[in-house]
């Protein structure tokens, strides 16, 4: 988007408003992107605002020729993987073995299902779906956001389509 690549350069050149622009239109999809990968929603809006931070702080890195969103997503999904790392760390240390809070309760419905098959892939897969088929974003720009292959990317939603029809045609057979 034109005016969004304005706004990003405005924004690299230390205009708050103008990231706050950037922030508004893409407030929404990125915390119900990582809403969709976290266990809880607590736990993606704390992402959601460590990413938004982040990627103010690190405004002058942005390369104005690029588009803003798949780089935003970027920093969304490293911050994940990040969380996700330092809570097997914790884990590790406590050596606990209880068992990963789940804030899903099962119902009849095919959201739900599709909320539930979601959960069972592995997070790459799971957020190349999210990206694609839920954020709308292209192939490339999710390879871009998630720091993979396009091959990959091509890769996982393939898959990940297959699983979903299975999980979902049983569930809903």
């Amino acid at each position: 988007m034109p005016i969004e690549r304005a706004w990003a350069q405005r924004a690299r050149a230390g205009s708050q408003h103008d990231f706050s622009r950037l922030v508004a239109a893409h407030q929404g999809p990125l915390r119900a992107f990582l809403r969709r990968l976290c266990v809880n929603a607590a736990e993606a809006d704390d992402l959601a605002q460590e990413t938004f931070v982040f990627a103010w702080e690190q405004i002058a890195r942005f390369d104005p020729a690029r588009d803003f969103r798949p780089w935003l997503f970027a920093i969304a999904w490293r911050k994940y993987r990040q969380s996700k790392r330092s809570w097997l760390r914790r884990l590790r240390r406590e050596k606990a073995a209880a068992p990963i809070e789940d804030s899903f309760t099962p119902d009849h419905g095919l959201r739900l299902d599709l909320g539930a098959a979601l959960k069972d892939l592995s997070p790459e897969p799971r957020a190349a779906v999210l990206l694609c088929l839920g954020c709308d974003f292209s192939h490339a720009e999710a390879a871009q956001a998630l720091e993979i292959p396009l091959g990959t990317i091509k890769s996982h939603i393939a898959r990940a389509r297959l699983a979903l029809q299975t999980a979902l045609g049983e569930a809903h057979a």
